[in-house]
């Protein structure tokens, strides 16, 4: 028992560990925000309008297929075995979070692809016929509907396994909670929300957009509030974990950062901006965005930081 005591205490046995750098934090939330907009280009997909019509779910596919090759970039600088990343498509392991997080990236970029196409004017595709007729069947309800309940359903996925990637690592006990998924899809949908708001351009869709994006917020504030008292009624060393971000070095980052400047400032400049009170203005939206960003690389470095053993 000694020995077990002694070892566990020396650092260069149970270490900090701060494997992970910049890369996961910002693939995760790359990922949070291709999820946010798949699932907002699937619900404005089911909605009828015009012929010839735009809105944002023309353009949101095109801009998350740029954003999850970035993120999976990211990911792919931090492997240590790059040349061997193709044996994890060769078997699916269904206990393993990766494993599953590897196949639904694939899935991915079919579907965002399919949007894509079918957003593409007929005018652009009269040198491919055979693809202007798929993008044509493509706008056909049926396969709208088919294709919105797919972009869907891969959206909410691939933001709740960015939370639960983390939470299935037991070695860490900040991470160590079942709030992390619901968390992370709630924040993707929240930044892909404020983003989609950054790029429409009708007032309707703005203000609609205004109107989701604060729903966001206010789960996502009451999804932080679980996450900590969940760990801080918990056992001492989930306590110990909670006090990083409750007193201990990532309090003021993650307070002012995250809730402060990324929740609550906007959620307050967006609330006064529905009821007519100020101008519209991008500047909660981007708020939003860069909370989003800063929640993520404060759970990863914080969860890095805590530890099982007690002080």
């Amino acid at each position: 028992m000694l020995e077990l005591v002694t070892t566990r205490d020396n650092p260069m046995i149970d270490p900090a560990m701060h494997v992970w750098g910049w890369e996961i934090p910002v693939y995760l939330f790359l990922g949070g925000w291709v999820a946010g907009s798949m699932v907002l280009a699937g619900g404005f997909m089911r909605r009828e309008r015009e012929p010839g019509a735009r809105d944002v779910s023309d353009v949101l596919p095109w801009i998350s297929l740029v954003l999850i090759s970035l993120g999976m970039g990211a990911l792919f600088l931090d492997l240590e075995h790059r040349l061997y990343v193709w044996r994890m498509y060769l078997t699916l392991q269904p206990g393993s979070p990766m494993s599953w997080g590897g196949w639904i990236l694939i899935l991915v970029y079919p579907v965002l692809a399919l949007g894509a196409l079918r957003s593409l004017p007929g005018d652009w595709l009269t040198r491919w016929p055979a693809i202007a007729r798929l993008a044509g069947s493509l706008r056909e309800p049926a396969a709208t509907r088919t294709l919105s309940n797919a972009s869907i359903l891969t959206g909410v996925a691939l933001g709740i396994y960015t939370g639960i990637l983390l939470s299935s690592l037991g070695a860490r006990p900040l991470w160590a909670s079942a709030a992390l998924g619901p968390l992370f899809l709630v924040s993707g949908l929240s930044t892909g929300a404020a983003f989609a708001h950054v790029i429409a351009r009708d007032p309707g869709e703005q203000a609609e957009l205004l109107r989701a994006d604060n729903a966001f917020l206010a789960v996502e504030l009451l999804l932080i509030g679980l996450f900590l008292i969940g760990l801080a009624t918990a056992s001492a060393v989930h306590a110990n974990a909670a006090e990083l971000l409750l007193g201990g070095p990532y309090t003021a980052v993650f307070w002012v950062f995250v809730v402060g400047l990324g929740i609550m400032l906007p959620l307050a400049i967006q609330t006064l901006m529905a009821s007519h009170r100020i101008p519209h203005t991008l500047v909660a939206p981007v708020l939003v965005m860069l909370g989003g960003l800063a929640l993520r690389f404060v759970i990863v470095s914080a969860g890095q930081y805590s530890h099982w053993i007690s002080p």
